[in-house]
């Protein structure tokens, strides 16, 4: 029996919880929100035309349902210019305000890699206008994500290459370690702004060479020793793929 069967108040059948598959588990992880660190590191920023000094960092947010899991990915309506940028994936497990340093680590459930997919054109227009990102980021299918590995299995993130190819040619080729802001650095001042809880995923920034897709171009990206992904662009707004 479904939640749905039973006798409730509500005035529309109650929506579809978002999940991700965990590593080497049946169980998943319930997404509360996705919230992304933006320029966050330096080759990036001076791609796109900013200082890349470290200034306060400042977020963004996807919807859940934006997530994509083992699907390719279709082509959106609206724009031209659809940018992939490759990020790791943090996945919370407990959260807070005002959260210290030495006690971010500990909120952390697990790791991932995926793909922050940008309708650039839109951006473009958003920011040449002053007016909020929400169009160019949080569309649907925006967000293709690997499994969650389990923190206790990646006893240190320094030195891990993050990387994206397309057509079997590499575009993004970085080190985490080359984030401005590190991944507690970025929970504590995340805390600062809201109310982070269970459930709360993190797409940490991408590092240079982000660019655009087509119908047709096949993705493989990853975190090294974390997580690989791969998936295809298809055609149109809402058909499925068998992603891989």
């Amino acid at each position: 029996m479904s939640i749905n069967d039973l006798q409730t108040p509500y005035a529309v059948p109650l929506p579809q919880i978002p999940t991700i598959p965990i590593a080497d588990s049946d169980q998943l992880f319930p997404v509360r929100r996705i919230y992304c660190v933006g320029r966050n590191y330096s080759a990036h920023a001076l791609e796109m035309g900013h200082d890349p000094t470290r200034e306060k960092p400042f977020f963004f947010q996807k919807n859940p349902d934006n997530l994509v899991v083992g699907k390719d990915f279709p082509y959106p309506s609206l724009s031209e210019d659809v940018h992939f940028e490759v990020e790791l994936v943090v996945a919370l497990k407990a959260g807070g305000r005002d959260i210290a340093l030495k006690d971010a680590p500990g909120l952390i459930f697990g790791y991932g890699v995926g793909v922050d997919f940008t309708r650039r054109d839109l951006q473009a227009e958003a920011k040449k206008q002053g007016r909020p990102w929400t169009a160019a980021k949080a569309f649907e299918h925006s967000a293709p994500v690997s499994d969650i590995v389990p923190a206790e299995r990646i006893p240190s993130l320094a030195q891990k290459r993050i990387w994206l190819e397309k057509n079997g040619k590499i575009e993004q080729d970085s080190d985490l370690d080359h984030m401005i802001w590190n991944v507690p650095e970025s929970i504590c001042e995340l805390s600062r702004q809201f109310e982070l809880k269970a459930g709360d995923i993190i797409f940490t920034g991408t590092p240079a060479g982000v660019n655009s897709v087509s119908v047709g171009d096949l993705i493989r990206c990853g975190v090294e020793g974390i997580a690989n992904l791969s998936f295809a662009v298809v055609e149109g707004v809402g058909l499925e793929g068998t992603g891989a």
